[in-house]
């Protein structure tokens, strides 16, 4: 069946960075249609209600969003900024490393962010010096939107995609301690000793220490915003539309075609979805082996297991902020460790139950190796069967058993508990075996591991999470530089500043 219409672009995957994409584009005066598999847009922003309470799925706090700070400044220019609620974490301990029973508190600002540590680590000031000024120096060009101006210098921004953020912390210090409270988050970008660049861990710090925030009432909030924006301005956000395959006319692809059978036209496709997905669309012989060889045999991050807990009102206090746990100063590698009893740690979050104080549910965050559920991988979800379901319940326990080691207030006051896997991910968000932030960045070979916006095909192209950086700031940028090879970048990015 062929639609009536044709499109400027018509945008494969209504995630963050589909939906962004289609945004930007649509202020451009371009029509855009995107099409969405799941029943609604979102991807990481989407939220699921259990028993009267609201969760995130991916998405669960955002940074630099502060007046004149790059997240902030282009949710203005797409007139974004007050279409969803956020809360402002706390400027004294947005984040809290706790490394056995030994607390560390990350406060915004780098003034504050450098007295507090020194103050934890008396006679390491000048690792910690240089630990910001190196995060300073490899973070500005993104705070200052500076990869999209000519005259800048790549190389001052790409250099650290070489350098190995494992090697250059403890290049600083010999202070194990320090060493471990540096990484301590580096849940956050999937910290992988062998491989994670100094810019993944310069710029998802960076993000957060100008300011941090939750999205208070879920993300999808944002996704909604950005629905409305798109259509808006004429153009259109279908859901359950699952892409199958893309027609051709020579060498330009023609046509999107769902499983149902109706085909979408275009000038320009852009697809948002892991570029190994989008591989299975286009016929053999329309890309060069080489490049499909190479996407396809880039490895992933690590998948999540997520546990999400209802607890009793007015029992467990709620956190303005996040919970880094390791058992240990072994804060890498977390539950990729063979011979290690799994979790070695976690990230924990509240949300609170009105102005009460206290929490209303509490997410914690793990990582689970995809191979551990690969026997489930041609199941669906509820379907998956009584050894999947003792498999969930064994996991959940043990992660439950070292979250009381350090919040022994939760025991007795958690009146419901679900889980996610890694096939949870994949099902819901699409993820390439459920995996947290899509392909792997790696400073051993960091141009295997790049993804060029623009395919071999002329008119198709990639956005989302695997094109820049994962996360809200990351993919937000990886939409712009899509978009910009179709609009004046250096105009709109001036209007960003300006906003």
């Amino acid at each position: 069946m062929h639609t009536d219409q044709r499109y400027d672009f018509v945008i494969i995957g209504g995630g963050l960075g589909g939906l962004m994409c289609a945004g930007i584009l649509s202020q451009n005066n371009y029509r855009v249609c995107v099409l969405e598999r799941d029943k609604k847009a979102g991807g990481n922003l989407q939220t699921f209600s259990r028993n009267g309470c609201l969760f995130d799925t991916g998405m669960h706090y955002i940074g630099s969003y502060d007046k004149g700070q790059p997240l902030y400044q282009i949710f203005r220019y797409l007139g974004l900024v007050d279409k969803f609620k956020v809360q402002r974490l706390d400027d004294e301990g947005y984040d809290v490393i706790s490394i056995g029973d030994r607390e560390f508190r990350f406060s915004t600002g780098y003034d504050n962010f450098s007295k507090n540590l020194k103050q934890y680590f008396p006679g390491e000031e000048s690792a910690i010096d240089a630990y910001i000024d190196t995060i300073k120096r490899v973070s500005n060009q993104v705070n200052t939107l500076g990869i999209f101006d000519d005259e800048t210098d790549k190389a001052a921004y790409f250099f650290s995609y070489n350098e190995s953020a494992f090697d250059f912390i403890n290049n600083l210090t010999q202070n194990k301690l320090l060493r471990a409270v540096l990484a301590g988050n580096n849940g956050l970008y999937c910290g992988n000793s062998k491989k994670t660049p100094v810019n993944l861990l310069a710029n998802t710090n960076n993000f957060y220490l100008g300011s941090a925030y939750r999205m208070s009432g879920g993300g999808h909030q944002l996704a909604n915003a950005l629905v409305s924006k798109i259509e808006q301005q004429g153009g259109l956000v279908l859901t359950g539309k699952k892409v199958t395959r893309l027609s051709f006319e020579g060498k330009r692809v023609a046509s999107a075609e769902t499983s149902a059978g109706e085909a979408y036209f275009a000038d320009n496709f852009i697809s948002a979805v892991h570029p190994a997905v989008s591989l299975d669309w286009i016929e053999p012989g329309k890309l060069p082996k080489v490049y499909t060889d190479r996407i396809r045999n880039i490895e992933n991050t690590i998948g999540a297991f997520v546990l999400y807990l209802v607890v009793g009102k007015g029992k467990i206090r709620h956190r303005n902020g996040n919970l880094y746990y390791s058992v240990d100063e072994d804060v890498w590698d977390i539950n990729r460790t063979p011979g290690k009893p799994w979790p070695h740690g976690y990230m924990l979050y509240t949300t609170k139950d009105g102005d009460t104080g206290y929490a209303e549910s509490i997410t914690v965050v793990t990582m689970l190796e995809y191979n551990e559920v690969r026997q489930w991988e041609n199941t669906v979800t509820g379907r998956r069967g009584e050894d999947y379901r003792r498999f969930k319940q064994e996991k959940m326990e043990a992660l439950t058993t070292l979250i009381l080691k350090k919040l022994p207030e939760i025991k007795g006051n958690v009146l419901h508990s679900y889980a996610a896997t890694p096939l949870t991910f994949r099902d819901y968000t699409g993820s390439v075996n459920g995996s947290m932030y899509g392909i792997e960045k790696d400073c051993n070979n960091a141009l295997k591991t790049f993804i060029s916006v623009r395919t071999k095909i002329p008119n198709f192209y990639f956005t989302g999470q695997n094109i820049n950086n994962h996360g809200m700031l990351g993919v937000t940028i990886g939409a712009l530089i899509t978009a910009g090879n179709f609009i004046d970048i250096q105009s709109v990015v001036q209007k960003i500043r300006n906003a």
